[in-house]
């Protein structure tokens, strides 16, 4: 049989292997043939060369084989790292950011990213960075607030009243037209 021929063979080496890492039944098969091509006497080093993979990841993929079997080759459920607080601290969180942050002696009214790291090394001795924090929130299934800008040294008798004496409709800025 002759030799063939794939057009831009680099190309459709990454494209393959982007296809394979697309379906959960597809890194099985493939984790399979690297588990084959071991069994047939290559090495690591081979099986990963012919496959796209680091020997590690090929010597990884075997040593689960040989301790689970099939089941090894299979997609487990990714954890992650660890979280830093447990779902009790997680619970009591909760609880402490449904009140006011004013109510545990703190200076602001409302919660922010910044004030919850501090709050977490105050109270719980945890220390996460402000991203983290606001990431946090929403887990605890807390939306962003911001609060609306007070004008230093403004009248606010003299805006209530503006507010109340303006037409339906019109927003009281210069260039808007009234209805005629």
């Amino acid at each position: 049989m002759r030799k063939l021929i794939i057009r831009d063979p680099e190309i459709m080496k990454v494209a393959i292997q982007c296809e394979i890492e697309r379906s959960e039944d597809s890194r099985y098969d493939h984790r399979l043939h690297g588990v084959l091509l071991v069994c047939d006497g290559r090495s690591c080093y081979e099986a990963a060369e012919m496959l796209g993979h680091s020997p590690r990841t090929i010597q990884l993929w075997v040593n689960r084989f040989e301790r689970i079997g099939f089941e090894g080759l299979r997609d487990g459920e990714r954890l992650g790292r660890p979280g830093r607080l447990d779902a009790k601290q997680l619970k009591r969180l909760g609880k402490d950011l449904r009140r006011d942050a004013r109510e545990l002696g703190y200076s602001q009214n409302m919660w922010d990213g910044k004030l919850l790291s501090h709050h977490l090394s105050e109270a719980y001795g945890i220390e996460l960075g402000v991203r983290q924090c606001q990431r946090l929130f929403g887990e605890l299934g807390f939306r962003r607030r911001k609060p609306r800008p007070v004008m230093a040294e403004a009248d606010r008798d003299a805006q209530m009243r503006f507010k109340k004496t303006q037409k339906a409709g019109t927003s009281g800025r210069r260039g808007d037209m009234e209805p005629g």
